[in-house]
């Protein structure tokens, strides 16, 4: 007797994970052709969710209330409460500021790519994009004893972080982080997390030109993605590539700027000299797979111009495309197979 109920107890045991196995087994979504779409104009920018599974349209009500709650946490100067980002600004030289995980977590990557790229990526910038300001209405060109006067403060390798507190420290006064180059990155995949979470099998991110396409289309095929056009405005674009599960972020000299005496200055700023990058792009397009890398690489790349660019690349093993001031377009080996050029007026370099 006691045999033949440790034998149903077993045959109940092995029933019951079978029935939980099959019940947490992945079920593939009903796709749409048309999504459920929500647009908001948030971080200065245009940010668009569109969801294509059946019947997870009220997934964007947590995804838009994860991007605000970033956005308020990451703003600097934004009107009203100060930001995370605000408070360790204000107690640069004073003492460490404890921030939240995600900041934290934001910080710490952001400190790996300044360290990765030799300050050709920094965070801790902020003095000389305040100073320049491009992309608000008081942008100007600053006077030449005022940047002069801002470069010291700037250096990733005074900023100290503490692992276990979670505090941030700026050791000089006057300095400040600006996590304009890695946060619409690290927000994106923060969506992403939330998608999945919730099971969303077919969507695309789009936050200010910081594309992540999840899964396939209604077809059950690879997205195309349009590759930037940096001579024109957002939407505009010079090929195409097909991606699934995949960050496309571009930077470049198309959306930020401005102009002094007949030149123009964007906004990608080099923390070594003051001024913006002058080099032979124009934009180059990083694809990877998490949207916070794809943020901080594209501007890693552009610092190094082409050659730099393009040998940093291959190195890491990324797939970019540059976009030359003269117009051509120069693609690292690893998409070959995958770019299409679809504007006649640039010239694939092979």
């Amino acid at each position: 007797m006691k045999k033949i109920g440790m034998s149903i107890l077993l045959i109940f045991c092995l029933l019951t994970a079978t029935g939980c196995a099959h019940k947490t087994k992945s079920v593939k979504a009903e796709i749409l052709s048309s999504p459920y779409s929500k647009t908001e104009f948030l971080m200065g920018t245009v940010v668009t969710v569109k969801i294509f599974d059946k019947g997870k349209a009220d997934v964007l009500k947590p995804v838009f209330k994860r991007i605000e709650d970033l956005a308020d946490a990451t703003t600097v100067e934004d009107k009203g409460d100060s930001s995370e980002i605000d408070h360790v600004n204000d107690q640069a030289g004073i003492k460490p500021v404890k921030v939240s995980d995600d900041i934290y977590r934001m910080i710490r990557i952001g400190k790996k790519f300044s360290e990765r790229s030799n300050g050709g990526f920094d965070l801790t910038i902020g003095p000389l994009s305040k100073l320049w300001h491009i992309g608000y209405s008081d942008a100007r060109k600053p006077k030449q004893d005022e940047i002069d006067h801002v470069l010291p403060l700037i250096g990733y390798k005074q900023m100290i972080l503490n692992d276990s507190k979670h505090t941030v420290f700026l050791r000089d006064k006057g300095m400040r982080l600006d996590l304009g180059a890695i946060a619409k990155g690290f927000i994106t995949d923060e969506v992403v997390a939330v998608l999945k979470k919730n099971r969303v099998q077919s969507a695309i991110v789009d936050l200010g030109g910081n594309i992540y396409v999840l899964g396939k289309n209604a077809s059950d095929e690879k997205w195309n993605v349009g590759i930037q056009n940096p001579f024109e405005p957002r939407g505009a674009i010079v090929g195409k590539i097909k991606e699934t599960n995949q960050s496309i972020v571009t930077s470049g000299i198309y959306e930020r700027f401005i102009k002094v005496d007949g030149k123009t200055y964007h906004h990608l700023l080099n923390s070594f000299n003051g001024y913006p990058f002058m080099n032979d792009i124009a934009g180059v397009s990083v694809i990877t797979d998490a949207s916070t890398d794809g943020d901080a690489l594209s501007t890693v790349l552009f610092a190094g111009g082409l050659k730099g660019g393009m040998r940093d690349a291959k190195k890491w093993g990324i797939k970019a495309v540059f976009v030359t001031r003269d117009k051509k377009v120069y693609i690292t080996p690893n998409l070959k197979n995958n770019f299409v050029l679809t504007n006649k007026a640039f010239k694939l370099i092979e």
